[in-house]
């Protein structure tokens, strides 16, 4: 049966369907007494049924495992719940008409139908490479001719509303960006235009409010839309969105599709529901004076750095980088919008003259601490923060680094610290707001990347976030450009939305990505999951993806070793890169007939624990969704915290009967992602070895500082 028709049956049309394709299941389910022996026959059944293939034996071991589950409670991670699993119970309840909630959603016996029918030996055929190609290049990017005259066009109608804009601030005027007195509308509209690519003017004249918002986008937005943004304001969600980025969607009705850009900048119903209530979904990232956080690391007063894992930490500087250039709608870090510690009032966010005092001893955590390695500047975003105060932030990591190096000279070896091999800065502007990467940042940069190469730093990564291929326009291909000019390194990290997942779409961004020299980190599962509902996609789409599109950007040991010295960063005083990256990766994937580089690695962030995809199916709720037990990553460090945590489960905010029912809205075809079902369990990839740490001439102790663990 088609996957559409299928995902609309009703109870009686379901249990037809059951009746005709696993008739066995219904009559042990009519002769059983109760749910223990169903289970017991279920058991028997799977014990006798012959095997065809591999997908019917992972299919035996998977409905096994749910019996084995069945009638257990189990503690959801992410909101601290005991709940339980009584997904057999459930089926033999809908078998045998007993079901007390008939108002529940068919999908779970939808999944479990699945199931069945792979015991049967049924095999999804998976894509073909042409399918696969079809899929990817049905994706424009923002340096597609016919997407830049759109944008062209959105930009123009967007210089007279900025005309108009800063006309009505007369009662207060920007000191730097008004009209003098006696200017005419050509001279207005020449200055406007100018202004446009300068940064400062974007956040100047960002959005702030739902009607503001709707005339930027010509009057586009229907009235539920507009209901439901000034609910969100009503209930102080903020708004902020630059013209530029709003010039990036589309309001014609025709023409490219900006599914993935709208989601991110429209809030969704539930979001505007949960919002005031909203859980930290990273537990670690609370932070009591004197206490631990949950991964059992003890941090300076404050909120300015975050930790997980023994070599990183994160360091949120009180400046403007605490502020980002632009809202996301499924922003991580949404809960502390909530809380009013991040936020967009640029004015109270610039640096106060306490503010060198406590970034001294910011630093001092990470000199004295035995196994810090690599700083992650983020926030908000890093690159909010003007360039004088972002170089005086580095000065201060330049300098933390050099006495950590001295430091280490009067230890013995097995006994020396970890000394910095590693600077990153968190930033989406490249995306939000490229114009920000003007020629001063790009000077601080390089000269940063001279003196701290000098005393043994290794790499100098900007971090950024592109979330589809159409935010990659060509001011941000410029903004690439200048970055990589100055020695530095460009990771993508994507976070896998619904509008994300398309088939194709995160293979297409990939590939525009590569082709400009940069290369992907993470594909991160959405999380904080209740108000994050819309825009979750649930985790076996990732395994799908990385199965059967990103296995056409998997290169070989030695392909990979190749990679590495092209990206591998320059140590010493060198000021130029010798080459193009951009041009010696376009080079490396025609060599090797790759259309992109699968450098990036699929996770879901676990609370206090870190990322993995190491994950088996369990257990579904009531309404489908899926119970994951979950492994944390077995390749990397972690806190010693995880030997005491037991069992990791987490239960996804949607089942994937929902999620094929909101593609389809979409106008994908269900279909398309038919063997979606198969994907049960995860494992975590290997990290591409340009994000290993680089080995020391020496022996670091193995003795964790600044750690608290209660036995």
């Amino acid at each position: 049966m088609k996957q559409k028709k299928m995902l609309t049956l009703t109870f009686s049309q379901l249990k037809q369907i059951y009746n005709q394709e696993i008739p066995e299941v219904v009559e042990m389910a009519d002769k059983s007494s109760s749910v223990e022996e169903f289970k017991a026959g279920i058991l028997r059944f799977l014990e006798a049924c012959g095997i065809e293939n591999e997908a019917a034996e992972e299919a035996r071991e998977q409905i096994r495992l749910l019996l084995h589950y069945d009638g257990q409670n189990v503690h959801e991670l992410s909101t601290g719940q005991d709940m339980p699993v009584q997904t057999i119970r459930l089926l033999y309840e809908f078998l045998t008409g007993t079901l007390e909630n008939m108002e529940m959603p068919t999908d779970l016996f939808i999944e479990i139908f699945q199931m069945f029918k792979r015991l049967k030996g049924e095999v999804v055929p998976l894509p073909s490479p042409q399918r696969i190609k079809s899929r990817n290049d049905r994706w424009e990017t923002g340096l597609d001719e016919e997407v830049c005259e759109m944008r062209d066009e959105n930009k123009e109608r967007m210089l007279h509303l900025l005309i108009q804009k800063i006309e009505n601030r007369k009662s207060k005027p920007s000191v730097r960006f008004h009209f003098e007195e006696g200017m005419s509308y050509e001279e207005k509209y020449r200055l406007v235009s100018e202004w446009w690519n300068d940064f400062r003017f974007h956040l100047a004249m960002a959005v702030k409010s739902p009607s503001e918002l709707n005339r930027f986008l010509g009057n586009s937005l229907s009235s539920e839309t507009m209901y439901l943004l000034y609910r969100a304001r009503k209930k102080g969600m903020p708004f902020f969105a630059t013209p530029y980025y709003l010039s990036l969607l589309n309001v014609t009705g025709y023409g490219y599709n900006d599914e993935a850009i709208r989601s991110y900048i429209l809030y969704s119903p539930r979001l505007v529901e949960t919002y005031g209530n909203i859980r930290a979904w990273e537990k670690e990232d609370i932070v009591e004076a004197g206490k631990p956080n949950a991964a059992g690391w003890l941090l300076p007063d404050g909120h300015n750095i975050h930790r997980r894992y023994p070599e990183v930490a994160i360091l949120i500087p009180d400046t403007m980088g605490r502020a980002c250039g632009g809202l996301c709608a499924s922003c991580q870090r949404m809960y502390d919008f909530q809380s009013e510690r991040l936020n967009f009032e640029f004015e109270s966010l610039r640096p106060k003259e306490s503010w060198d005092r406590k970034l001294r001893r910011l630093m001092t955590y990470f000199e004295e601490d035995t196994q810090l390695r690599d700083i992650l500047i983020t926030g908000g975003d890093a690159l909010m923060s003007q360039n004088k105060t972002l170089q005086n932030i580095l000065d201060a990591v330049y300098r933390m680094a050099a006495r950590k190096q001295r430091a280490n000279l009067e230890r013995k070896d097995g006994e020396k610290y970890a000394e910095l091999q590693r600077v990153r800065l968190g930033s989406r502007l490249l995306a939000y707001l490229p114009m920000r990467i003007n020629d001063g940042l790009i000077d601080i940069l390089r000269e940063f990347k001279e003196k701290a190469s000098a005393i043994g730093v290794k790499q100098f990564i900007i971090q950024t976030h592109f979330q589809t291929p159409l935010e990659v326009t060509p001011e941000a291909k410029e903004a690439i450009r200048k970055i990589l000019s100055a020695g530095w390194i460009i990771t993508n990290q994507l976070v896998y939305t619904v509008a994300a997942s398309r088939r194709g779409h995160t293979t297409r961004l990939r590939q525009v990505l590569n082709s400009l020299g940069v290369v992907c980190y993470y594909t991160f599962s959405v999380k904080g999951f209740n108000e994050n509902y819309a825009v979750f996609a649930p985790n076996s789409r990732s395994m799908q993806e990385q199965q059967e599109e990103k296995i056409y950007g998997w290169m070989t040991q030695e392909q990979e070793e190749e990679l590495y010295k092209i990206l591998e960063t320059k140590v010493g005083a060198e000021k130029e890169p010798k080459e193009d990256v951009a041009k010696q990766l376009r080079r490396f994937m025609r060599k090797h007939h790759l259309p992109f580089l699968a450098t990036d690695r699929s996770v879901l962030n676990l609370p206090a624990i870190g990322k993995s995809m190491t994950f088996q199916l369990v257990g579904l709720t009531e309404e489908g969704k899926r119970i994951l037990r979950f492994e944390h990553d077995g390749t990397r460090h972690h806190s010693p915290i995880i030997d005491q945590m037991g069992q990791i489960y987490i239960v996804e905010n949607k089942s994937l009967a929902a999620y094929l029912r909101q593609l389809a809205k979409m106008g994908e075809d269900p279909e398309d992602y038919a063997s979606i079902w198969n994907y049960t369990k995860g494992e975590t990839e290997p990290r591409f070895s340009l994000y290993e740490y680089p080995d020391f001439p020496f022996r670091t102790t193995d003795r964790m500082s600044n750690l608290s663990i209660k036995e």
